[in-house]
């Protein structure tokens, strides 16, 4: 395989998933930054599903897709709710793949059986729709073994990416995606899904870390986007 210092920058760019998520961020930065993401040809640029309608005509026929997050950042929805919001996008034939938070204080419960079927009902749907999951734990509320555990769970509910962090987390200690936990997540999967790393990828070394690891997509935020590429 080639080295991620070797790579073009389109060949960068196709790892990285384009974060346009803070709540705080007004319709002109968000269709800017998708206009950016396309732009840079990112895989992904990332929204909240209310700015599908305003993103989706800046990604239409580009090699970058748009892919909403679902009940993000804190993954507390009942298993009803959480497929209603996944429903929402089949009506769109141009997105893919979204991304969903695991509920991780069920997770830190123990509640492992819960976390499996609500885990499992999104994704059979989500594959019903020919829609892509990609499930995030927020590792850095978890163990070791509950991370391992919740690897587990997810290739049994055959989602098709387990993710570590939201980005959103406060009130621990964040690390993101480290080339440890990412390490412990691919060790655990085994090839039977892939993994998407995100929190704290804010550097250019790391990024390419992470490839040369074996990483299947980063998800990045806009502002460290330019950073990594070695556009700045």
């Amino acid at each position: 395989m080639k080295k991620a210092v070797e790579m073009t920058l389109k060949e960068l760019t196709r790892y990285m998933d384009y974060s346009i998520l803070h709540p705080s961020f007004t319709d002109d930065l968000i269709v800017e930054q998708t206009k950016k993401g396309v732009e840079l040809g990112v895989k992904c640029v990332c929204v909240n599903p209310l700015y599908i309608d305003l993103c989706l005509p800046y990604c239409k026929n580009t090699d970058t897709l748009l892919a909403p997050t679902i009940d993000f950042p804190f993954g507390t929805s009942s298993t009803e709710s959480r497929i209603k919001q996944i429903e929402v996008l089949t009506k769109y034939p141009e997105i893919v793949e979204f991304d969903i938070v695991a509920n991780y204080g069920k997770l830190r419960s123990g509640k492992y059986e819960e976390v499996y079927n609500d885990l499992k009902a999104c994704s059979d749907y989500a594959h019903a729709h020919n829609l892509i999951i990609k499930v995030i734990f927020e590792v850095d509320t978890l163990s070791e073994e509950e991370i391992r555990k919740a690897c587990q769970i997810a290739v049994s509910a055959n989602v098709d990416f387990v993710k570590t962090s939201t980005g959103f987390l406060t009130g621990y200690e964040v690390h993101g995606a480290t080339c440890e936990v990412i390490s412990i997540m691919m060790e655990e999967v085994k090839g039977k899904c892939k993994v998407k790393g995100a929190g704290c990828i804010r550097d250019r070394k790391h990024y390419l870390e992470l490839i040369d690891l074996g990483i299947d997509r980063m998800g990045v935020n806009y502002k460290s986007a330019p950073t990594i590429l070695g556009l700045e």
